[in-house]
């Protein structure tokens, strides 16, 4: 930990050395809520967000927030480990490989044309009771097995060791956005009419677990959290098979998953809350996890320490220095392209919009494990060969 704020209601805890002034202002508003408990987190990725801290860690008494959990529920990460010498790899295969993913897997706002296998959506919930579940699903199972846009990526990546891995990252697809949005205007709504003390600007609008309202929110998160899962392994799947059509005798290791934007009912400091994890992912004592860097950048597969402090969590990623349209704005585009050429990189920065993503638009990835070494260490330091952006 590198700095404890302690002049609001209760104390911010911050795994970084200074946060940026919006970024700040809503930690504070997190700080005074009448039903916040014992203290706020913000990890060395924090930036600002919609209502919280991207990198927020926020724990409540009895109730939940959807602009705490954002748009992108569940949105998270998987890794495979794979028996391949990177090194003995040809860049032709690495060719092959990019070019069999990009023609299975629909990125940025494409779908399938066709819908995907209805066994692999989420089991187990009562469809009828999940009102933007059961209004999305037609439209979900087409994106099922999507990346999306954003900083979702697709990576083939070399670990310290020498071995090829796979890494993906994506979230829920519409699901996410269209639950959020709903149920933060319901939360609106409701606090409207209890003349709730949490100022409106705050943008952070309650549903207590009393009211229906809560209970339904956190069934459809779930539900958004199992879906993201559920794409993220069909894209797995799919990009082990083309993997395994270019290089002979393929062997890939069991998943590694990680999610980040949800809410969960957990017990810390002895006490049953509602952890709120926004651009943070849990870090329980031995529970292995995946921290990836920008584009360009390293990323590590992790293992918990268990920090209580931190309500046993830790970084979502490297975090952003500059928002997307200020990285359109400032950063020279070739540039960028030749950050990566000159590291050997296969990538796909064509345009302007690619900036968005640019590695210089982050925060660096070794000094954000440095503010955290108390919640994690370092297991597998990877390396990236080639990247597909959403």
């Amino acid at each position: 930990m590198q700095k404890i704020i302690s002049t609001e209601k209760i104390p911010i805890k911050m795994w970084l050395d200074e946060p940026e002034e919006g970024a700040l202002k809503q930690a504070i508003n997190l700080a005074n809520l009448p039903f916040a408990f014992s203290h706020i987190c913000l990890m060395p990725d924090t930036h600002q967000g919609y209502g919280m801290p991207i990198g927020g860690v926020l724990a409540t008494n009895n109730v939940i927030v959807p602009n705490a959990v954002g748009v992108d529920i569940g949105c998270g990460m998987c890794a495979v480990k794979t028996n391949i010498c990177a090194d003995e790899m040809k860049r032709k295969q690495l060719t092959d490989i990019m070019s069999g993913i990009r023609a299975l897997i629909p990125l940025g706002f494409d779908h399938h044309k066709e819908r995907q296998d209805e066994s692999l959506m989420p089991q187990g919930y009562n469809l009828d009771e999940l009102v933007i579940v059961k209004r999305q699903y037609l439209a979900a199972l087409k994106q099922l097995g999507t990346l999306g846009g954003g900083n979702h990526f697709i990576e083939l990546q070399r670990s310290g060791d020498g071995f090829l891995w796979i890494m993906v990252h994506s979230g829920s697809r519409n699901f996410g956005l269209q639950v959020a949005e709903y149920y933060n205007k319901k939360a609106k709504k409701l606090n409207e009419i209890y003349y709730s003390s949490v100022h409106p600007k705050a943008d952070l609008a309650f549903l207590p677990f009393e009211t229906d309202e809560a209970h339904l929110y956190y069934q459809e998160m779930k539900y958004c959290t199992e879906f993201a899962l559920a794409n993220r392994k069909l894209m797995m799947e799919r990009i082990q098979m083309v993997v395994a059509s270019v290089l002979d005798n393929m062997v890939f290791e069991p998943l590694i998953n990680i999610a980040h934007n949800y809410a969960a009912w957990e017990t810390h400091f002895d006490t049953k809350v509602i952890i709120h994890r926004k651009g943070a992912t849990s870090a329980k004592l031995g529970e292995i996890g995946i921290i990836p860097g920008s584009q360009g950048t390293k990323s590590y597969i992790v293992e918990g320490l268990g920090n209580p402090e931190s309500f046993m969590s830790c970084s979502h990623g490297a975090g952003r220095v500059m928002s997307r349209s200020a990285a359109i704005r400032n950063l020279n585009l070739e540039e960028e392209k030749s950050k990566l050429d000159a590291l050997g990189i296969l990538h796909s920065i064509r345009g302007k919009s690619d900036l968005e993503e640019a590695s210089s638009a982050y925060k660096d990835i070794s000094q954000v494990m440095e503010f955290q070494k108390d919640l994690v260490k370092i297991k597998v330091e990877l390396s990236p060969l080639a990247v597909i952006k959403g």
